[in-house]
C-alpha cells in the first residue's frame, strides 16, 4: 500500500507529521510526503519517508501573473511525481482550499483521507476529527488535544503512531556538532545544556535576562555549559545572554544546518526553550525538554509530543490570552515564570531532583490509556478549574469525534463546583433547549418544507451558534458546529443527525459537571 501525505504548513507542523508517517509505516505502507519547497529540507529529519514531493507555491503564484503556462507545468510536474508514486491513499492534513484541490488532483481516483473536496467543489472531510482540527486551528488556546494527536486521528490512526521519534543524525552531522562543541569544553564541565531563546513573536519569548541567570545556576550547581541555539537573526539574543555572564557558554546561532542542530540536541543533556520548532525537533531526538508557553501559546495543543517533557505556563488567570488582541497587562506573563521555576523544570525533565515552580503552572507530558497525550500537574494546579475543564472536554470530545457512546462518562471525570460549574451548566442547558427546538423543527420541515418553517429553522440554527460562541469556554465547539453545520447544510437528514450528535454531547458534558 502506498500512502501519500500532504502537509503544506510550517516547519514545526511538518515535524509533527512524524507520528502519522510512523503509524502508516507500522501498517506496512510505503509513505510519500508532499510539502512546500521552503520546508523540503526538513523532510530529511523524518523517518520512514520513501518519497518527498515538494513544490513552490510562490513560483506558481508568480507564474500565474507572468506566464500561466509555467504555472501549469509546475503543477503537472508534481502530478507526474505523484503518478509515479501511485498512491493507494492520499492523506491531506492541511485544510486550505488549495490543499484540498491538490489532494484531489494527486489522488488519481484513490480515496482521500482528512481534508477533501467533492465533485461540486464543496468540502468533503472524511472524519469529525478533521473538522475539529480545522476548528481548532483558529482556536488553539481552546483545544484539549495535542496537534500530533489531531493529525493522527484525522489520518484515521487510533492505535498506531504514538511516537515522534525522528531520524537519527548522520555521522557527518554528529562530527560537525562535536567540532562546534569543542570550542567550549572547560575541564570541570559535566555536559551541555541547550538554550533556545528565540520565538516566533517577542511576547512569546522568556526574557534574555532569565536565560542568563538560569545558565549561571546550572553552571555553578551542575557544571553544565549552555549552548545557545537559534538563527542568525536571533544572534543578538545569544550575545545578550553571554555578555557579562561570568560562566562558560557557547553560541551556535546562525551556524548550524538542521541536521547539525538535530545532532547538537543529542549531545545535550536537556533543552530549555520557548514554544518553537526546535522544541519539536528535540522531542524527536529524545532530548529532555523544559519549555515555557507564553501569550497565546499553551502546552495542551502545541506541547512536545514525548513522555516526560516539562511545560511551564504563567500562573496568571489571563493565560493563555486570546488571539488577535493586545495585552492589557504589558506582557506581564513573560516575567511571571521565575528562573527558579525553569531550573526546577529542566531538572525534572532530566530526571533529577527538582524544587518548586514559583510564578508558574508546571505540567509533565504523559500518554493516557486512550493513546492521546495529556498533561499531569507538577505544581498542584491539576485541581484548578481550567485543568479539570480541559480533562472533561478531552473525554467528551474524544467520544463525540470517535462516535463512541457516552455511557459511564461521568465516572471518568472529576466534577466541578461553584460559579464555574453554574456558568458552564447555564450555557449547556441553553444549548440543549435550542437543539431540542431545532430537532422538532427539522421533523416538521421533513414533512412540510414551507419557507416560513425554513426561516424559523435557520434562525434557531444561528441562535444555537450564538449560545456556544458567546461563552469563550465553548469557543472550539462553537467553531466546530459552524463548520459542520455549513458543511452538511444542503442535506436536512444530515443536519438532523448533527443535531442529535450535539444534543448527546451537551447532555454528556452536563453529566460530567
Amino acid at each position: 500500500m502506498n500512502v501519500l501525505i500532504i502537509n503544506l504548513t510550517r516547519f514545526g507542523d511538518l515535524l509533527q507529521t512524524q507520528p502519522v508517517i510512523t503509524g502508516f509505516h507500522e501498517q506496512g505502507a510505503r509513505v510519500g510526503l508532499v510539502c512546500v519547497e521552503n520546508f523540503a529540507f526538513a523532510a530529511g529529519l523524518l523517518r520512514n519517508v520513501d518519497a518527498v514531493l515538494s513544490f513552490s507555491g510562490a513560483r506558481i503564484l508568480a507564474a500565474l501573473d507572468t506566464n500561466w503556462r509555467e504555472a501549469v507545468q509546475i503543477s503537472e510536474d508534481l502530478s507526474e511525481e505523484a503518478r509515479a508514486f501511485a498512491p493507494d491513499l492520499v492523506v491531506n492534513l492541511t485544510p486550505s482550499v488549495s490543499s484540498r484541490l491538490l489532494a484531489r488532483k494527486l489522488s488519481f481516483g484513490a480515496p482521500v483521507q482528512g481534508f477533501g473536496i467533492d465533485s461540486h467543489g464543496f468540502n468533503a472531510d472524511t472524519t469529525p476529527w478533521a473538522a475539529f482540527l480545522q476548528a481548532a486551528g483558529g482556536n488553539r488556546g481552546a483545544s484539549p488535544f495535542n496537534v500530533c494527536d489531531l493529525f493522527r486521528r484525522t489520518a484515521g490512526l487510533a492505535e498506531s503512531g504514538c511516537d515522534l521519534k525522528l531520524a537519527d543524525p548522520a555521522p557527518d552531522a554528529l562530527a560537525e556538532a562535536d567540532a562546534l562543541l569543542e570550542g567550549c569544553a572547560p575541564e570541570e564541565m559535566r555536559g551541555y545544556i541547550a538554550f533556545q531563546p528565540g520565538a516566533s513573536e517577542e511576547r512569546r519569548r522568556w526574557p534574555v535576562g532569565s536565560f542568563r541567570k538560569l545558565g549561571k545556576s546550572l553552571w555553578e550547581r551542575e557544571r553544565l555549559v549552555p549552548v545557545i541555539l537559534g538563527t542568525k537573526s536571533e544572534a543578538h539574543l545569544g550575545e545578550r545572554i553571554m555578555n557579562g555572564a561570568g560562566y562558560p557558554a557557547l553560541s551556535v546561532q546562525g551556524v548550524t544546518s538542521l541536521p547539525v542542530l538535530a545532532a547538537l540536541l543529542t549531545r545535550c543533556k536537556g533543552l530549555v526553550t520557548n514554544d518553537t520548532g526546535t522544541m519539536h525537533l528535540a522531542a524527536g531526538m529524545g532530548t529532555p525538554i523544559a519549555s515555557v508557553f507564553l501569550a497565546t501559546a499553551q502546552p495542551w495543543d502545541t506541547g512536545p509530543y514525548r513522555t516526560g517533557a516539562v511545560c511551564l505556563e504563567p500562573d496568571m488567570d489571563c493565560h493563555p490570552c486570546t488571539f488577535g488582541q493586545s495585552c492589557p497587562h504589558d506582557e506581564a506573563c513573560r516575567h511571571s515564570v521565575s528562573v527558579e521555576a525553569m531550573d526546577s523544570a529542566i531538572m525534572a525533565a532530566m530526571g533529577l531532583a527538582s524544587g518548586e515552580f514559583p510564578g508558574a503552572r508546571a505540567w509533565r507530558t504523559v500518554f493516557g490509556e486512550d493513546g492521546l497525550m495529556r498533561l499531569e500537574s507538577l505544581s498542584g494546579h491539576g485541581d484548578g478549574f481550567r485543568a479539570r475543564w480541559i480533562e472533561i472536554q478531552r473525554e467528551a470530545y474524544r467520544r463525540f469525534l470517535d462516535g463512541a457512546p457516552f455511557e459511564g462518562i461521568e465516572t471518568q471525570c472529576e466534577r466541578l463546583s461553584g460559579q464555574d460549574r453554574e456558568r458552564l451548566l447555564a450555557t449547556i442547558n441553553d444549548g440543549v433547549d435550542m437543539l431540542f427546538l431545532l430537532a422538532r423543527q427539522a421533523e416538521l420541515l421533513a414533512h412540510d418544507p414551507r419557507e416560513a418553517l425554513k426561516s424559523k429553522f435557520l434562525a434557531g440554527w444561528e441562535r444555537f451558534n450564538h449560545v456556544l460562541q458567546k461563552d469563550e469556554l465553548f469557543d472550539v465547539l462553537g467553531a466546530l458546529w459552524t463548520f459542520e453545520a455549513h458543511q452538511y447544510g444542503r442535506d436536512l437528514q444530515a443536519v438532523s443527525g448533527l443535531i442529535v450528535r450535539y444534543h448527546a454531547l451537551l447532555k454528556a458534558l452536563a453529566k460530567c459537571l
